[in-house]
């Protein structure tokens, strides 16, 4: 299996409900890393996993449409906890939108799965990962 990650990040304002969560039920903030890994049996015909170039520009556009945002007012987000774990599921269905819609290139339709991880910090992490 062949890979390519891209790396950007992104900073948001959350909240979470439950006492399980401590004081992250009040507002904070979190900034975090994102790798996503995209994933193919065979490179295409240009000899890629996926357009770098390309690859670094969606990510980048859609982790703008989080990024200095408050979660607890978007309404997409209404009702939910915006866990690590949510956010990376959220974030790979974004990206698997992108592939849909063709922003990835044509050559995007033949990648087998796609792994994102945010990195809250240095110690601590959550992932997604899914099929195309």
């Amino acid at each position: 299996m062949y890979s390519l990650t891209v790396r950007d990040h992104f900073m948001i304002a959350h909240s979470f409900e439950g006492s399980i969560f401590g004081p992250a039920q009040n507002l904070h903030g979190a900034t975090y890393v994102v790798d996503v890994t995209f994933k193919r049996k065979t490179l295409d015909s240009d000899g890629l996993v996926v357009d770098i170039g390309i690859a670094s520009q969606t990510v980048g556009n859609l982790l703008g449409e989080l990024n200095y945002r408050n979660l607890d007012e978007e309404i997409d987000f209404q009702g939910e906890n915006t866990t690590t774990e949510f956010l990376s599921k959220n974030i790979f269905d974004r990206i698997l939108s992108s592939i849909h819609l063709g922003t990835l290139g044509p050559n995007a339709s033949g990648l087998s799965s796609i792994q994102v991880t945010l990195k809250e910090s240095h110690i601590a992490w959550a992932s997604y990962e899914g099929n195309v």
